[in-house]
């Protein structure tokens, strides 16, 4: 199920919009302060943020620039009643995928979010390399120094995530989740064991981690 964080201080739009994309298979949460949002953006993983530019605190340009900052990569779509080409321009400037004006239709919208859904996925599926290996997502396979390393199934699916999220904090949860599944019950260790094994084969000192790095008391990392 697709998450979409809406940054919105109007109660009656965000309200529409919750309801709209929750009837059409999204996750959605809400939030009203450019601050939290900052904050959520940096903390959880989101498919699109729809960002409000008219925002207490900190305008939506503000926070576009607060999250691209901090590396956070996830699409993000604009959403405001003004409608000078200048502004519009700010805001892909600033690092925004989208940018819709207000009004529109629930039907737009989920066009536009599935547009930039697309244009993400295509992008992450290209090659990508770091230090001697290679990650290529289309043929599911890893290479390093040109040669095919040997992973499983689940450790390709532990490296694809951390490099999709690279830069960004993941927590022992948050990796159970997306890897193994919200459904499956397995421990933290699990997913520690599983680490230290992708790291023997991908890293060049598997003791003094260059990639995949331990964030104390949260989860894991990647530096690539």
């Amino acid at each position: 199920m697709p998450r979409i964080l809406i940054v919105e201080d109007q109660p009656d739009i965000a309200m529409g919009l919750e309801e709209d994309l929750t009837r059409h298979g999204y996750e959605v949460k809400l939030v009203a302060d450019g601050d939290i949002a900052i904050q959520c953006g940096r903390e959880q993983d989101w498919d699109v943020i729809l960002l409000d530019v008219m925002l207490p605190r900190r305008d939506g340009f503000e926070v576009c620039r607060e999250l691209r900052r901090s590396r956070v990569k996830t699409p993000i779509i604009l959403l405001t009643a003004r409608t000078q080409e200048a502004e519009k321009i700010l805001g892909l400037e600033l690092g925004a995928d989208d940018y819709v004006t207000k009004p529109f239709s629930p039907a737009e919208l989920r066009a536009r979010i599935r547009a930039v859904m697309r244009r993400f996925e295509q992008d992450e599926s290209s090659v990508f390399a770091f230090g001697d290996c290679e990650v290529d997502s289309e043929r599911a396979e890893v290479r390093r120094a040109g040669l095919p390393v040997d992973l499983t199934a689940l450790e390709f699916r532990l490296l694809s995530l951390m490099v999709r999220r690279r830069g960004r904090v993941l927590t022992r949860e948050q990796i159970i989740d997306q890897v193994w599944g919200d459904s499956t019950s397995i421990s933290d260790r699990v997913v520690d064991t599983h680490i230290l094994n992708l790291r023997k084969k991908i890293e060049p000192e598997p003791r003094e981690p260059r990639y995949i790095a331990s964030v104390r008391g949260i989860g894991y990392r990647f530096d690539g």
